[in-house]
C-alpha cells in the first residue's frame, strides 16, 4: 500500500493492521501531492457529481450509486481532455498499441 504521510496512515494502529496480513507499505515524501493527483481528481468528481447531491441516502444506496457513477465515469462520460472519448476507450486503444496481438476486452 502506498500512502501519503497523513496521520491516518502513520498511526501505529493503521500500520499494525496492514503488517499483520503481510501488506508491504510505502510512503510518499513530503510535498509529493502530485503522485496521487489523478485519484484525488476522481474522488472530487465523485463527490461533486454524485455524493453531495444525495446526502441522505442509506448505506446500500450509497454503495450502489457509487458503483453506477464509476461505471458512468469510465464507460459513458465523454471527456474533453481525451478528445471527446471515454476513459475506457482511451485505455483500450492505448493497450492495443502497446500490446499488439494480446487478447483484450472490447468496449462497445
Amino acid at each position: 500500500m502506498n500512502a501519503d504521510q497523513g496521520s491516518q496512515f502513520t498511526s501505529l494502529v493503521s500500520n499494525d493492521r496492514l503488517r499483520r496480513p503481510g501488506v508491504r507499505m510505502s510512503m510518499d515524501g513530503k510535498g509529493r501531492f502530485l503522485d496521487n493527483i489523478l485519484v484525488e481528481r476522481l474522488w472530487r468528481s465523485s463527490k461533486t457529481g454524485r455524493a453531495y447531491l444525495r446526502a441522505g441516502e442509506a448505506g446500500s444506496e450509497v454503495k450502489a450509486g457509487a458503483i453506477n457513477w464509476i461505471e458512468f465515469y469510465n464507460l459513458r462520460r465523454l471527456h474533453s481532455a481525451l478528445g471527446g472519448k471515454t476513459h475506457a476507450v482511451v485505455y483500450w486503444q492505448r493497450n492495443e498499441t502497446t500490446n499488439p496481438g494480446q487478447q483484450v476486452q472490447r468496449v462497445a
